[in-house]
This record gives C-alpha cells, structure tokens and sequence, in this order.
C-alpha cells in the first residue's frame, strides 16, 4: 500500500527542494516532487517516472546517470525507521519527468512552462558565448599580426634581446592596467609562467591591446626611436593613453546620464528614443548581408570606437570602463 502525499505549500517551488550530495552536485527527490506537482499518492507517480526513463533511454542517455534508485529510511513513530523507496533524479530527469506529467495538473503546466523558459535561456547564453568567442577569435588572430609589426619595430628602435623585448612589453602592460605588469596579470588571471596572457582575454580587453599595439608601433616608426629605453616609455604611454580614452568613455557616458536625468528625463527619453528609431533604421540598410561580414564589423567595433575615440550613446550602451 503505497503512503499518500502530504499537499505542498505554496513556498515549495522547484528550486527549492533541490538537494546536494556529499560531492556537491545536485538532485532531486523524487518523492518531494510528487508532493510538489500535487500527486496525492507516490504509486500513481510511479508511471510517470517510468516514462521518462524510457524517453531518457530513447534518447542515446545513460538512465543510471540521470534516475537512481534508493531506499530511504523513516520514522514511523516510537523512534523506529522503517526503508521507502525513492529516486534520485538529475535536473534533465526531472525536465522529462515534467514532460510526461499530467498535464490538467497546475503545478505540471506551470513546470513546463518553467523548464522551456529554463531551455531558452540556456540557448540565448550559449548564442551569447558563441558570439563572444567568434569575436576573440578574430581579435586574437589580428593581434597575433600587429604583435609580429609591433616586435620589428621595436626592434628597429633597439630592442633585440628576448629579455630587452620582455621589458619593452611589460612597459605596455603597465600602461594599459593602472600599473600591473605581466607577472601580476598572470597571478590576477590564476595563470602559470608558460600561459599566454592573450590567450585567456575576452574580446573587449583585446580589442584594448589591439589599439595600444597598433598605435604603439605607428609611434615608434613616427617618431624613429633608436633607444630600447625610449621605446619602452613610449609604449608605456600609449599603454596609459588608452586606458585614459576607456575611462574617459565611461565618464562622459555617467555625465551626460545623470545631466539628462536631472533637466527631465521623459523629455530626452523621447527625443532619445524617436533618434535611436531614425539611427537603427539606417544601420539596417548599411548592415552587410553576408554574416561573415557582419561578425567581423561586430567584432572590430570595440576596436574602431578606441581609434576614433567617438563618445558612447549613454541611453543604450553600458559605461565603458578600463580593463581589469
């Protein structure tokens, strides 16, 4: 005979029945679920749990990985325990298990609609990240290329030793990162000696170093240093004038944010937002149809706001600050 399910509270929501075991990850209790989706006894939750091992199975899934058996123990009264059967399931167990719930339940529609929330966020961020990385990608391999004319120039200014040119670069750091040189980069990003720096950025701290790198070797050859001490200082300075531009973004963006505010915000609201219709609907027609081309214009766009210094429409994009 199978014990019936006490009704939840309202408070017992999803989330908060989830438990952790002693190696940290998560499960679910598949008795606290039923009581959660309003299932008066466990044996008519049974089926469902059985459904979704098969779709589980069906789905090339390991069903151990995902629904597992155990025997808890309870008290009955008189300090005695008894053993009950239950299932410890997997955040995917669970999003099959609400699947094949009943779906006239109120709980079970509300859990499906939950879990497609759940997916399309879990969509909309992996599109996010593969975005971002499309973007690092292409910042990476450009740097790769300004880094190889930044490094003949620097020689030609008299930086030839491997040690000479570690110092030159190192200057370059200092500038960019409020003072922080290699080693402290390293030791800020949880990184060994033999890790590259570069390698572990994303796309708008690169997007930085590709401006401090090109301006770097454009002034080096503009000036015709012929001293490694004068090239280190220089690359230094141009290290420090591009952070100098990034705080200068962000500043300007808080500014003109807060003088809005206070002189009627509804009023520069509308403005703002009949500018932004006008603006949008000519970027469209100058969007490239090739997405290829579109990914390289996003990608450089961090790039091309440093080199021409344009300043941040502060109604939609988020203050510009410094790297690390």
């Amino acid at each position: 005979m199978s014990d019936p399910l006490p009704v939840p509270s309202p408070s017992n929501t999803f989330e908060r029945i989830k438990r952790t075991n002693e190696y940290g990850a998560e499960f679910w209790s598949a008795r606290e679920l039923a009581r959660v989706l309003e299932y008066s006894e466990f044996r008519h939750f049974l089926p469902v749990i059985e459904k979704a091992r098969e779709a589980c199975l069906k789905s090339a899934r390991k069903v151990e990985d995902h629904f597992e058996q155990i025997l808890e123990m309870v008290a009955i009264g008189s300090g005695a325990q008894r053993p009950i059967e239950d299932w410890r399931l997997s955040r995917y167990a669970c999003y099959l298990i609400i699947q094949n719930a009943d779906p006239s339940k109120p709980l079970v529609a509300l859990g499906q609609t939950y879990f497609a929330v759940q997916t399309r966020r879990h969509e909309l961020a992996d599109e996010e990240a593969q975005a971002e990385g499309r973007k690092r990608l292409l910042l990476r391999q450009e740097m790769k290329t300004h880094n190889k004319r930044l490094a003949g120039a620097a020689k030609e200014a008299g930086v030839i030793q491997p040690v000479d040119y570690a110092v030159f670069m190192d200057h370059g750091y200092r500038g960019l990162y409020g003072g922080l040189g290699m080693r402290d980069i390293h030791r800020r990003k949880g990184l060994n000696h033999k890790q590259q720096i570069l390698d572990h950025m994303g796309s708008t701290d690169l997007a930085a170093n590709l401006f401090r790198t090109t301006q770097a070797e454009d002034k080096l050859r503009w000036k015709n240093v012929r001293s490694k001490d004068r090239a280190g200082q220089i690359h230094k300075e141009v290290g420090r004038k591009v952070r100098q531009t990034i705080r200068e973004l962000g500043a300007r963006c808080r500014k003109t944010c807060s003088r809005r505010r206070a002189s009627g915000w509804r009023k520069a609201a509308k403005r703002s937002c009949s500018r932004r219709s006008r603006n949008a609907h000519c970027q469209a027609r100058r969007q490239p149809s090739n997405p290829r081309k579109r990914e390289v214009r996003s990608a450089l766009a961090v790039y091309h706001l440093l080199q021409q210094r344009v300043i941040l429409n502060p109604c939609r994009a988020r203050c510009a600050q410094p790297p690390i």
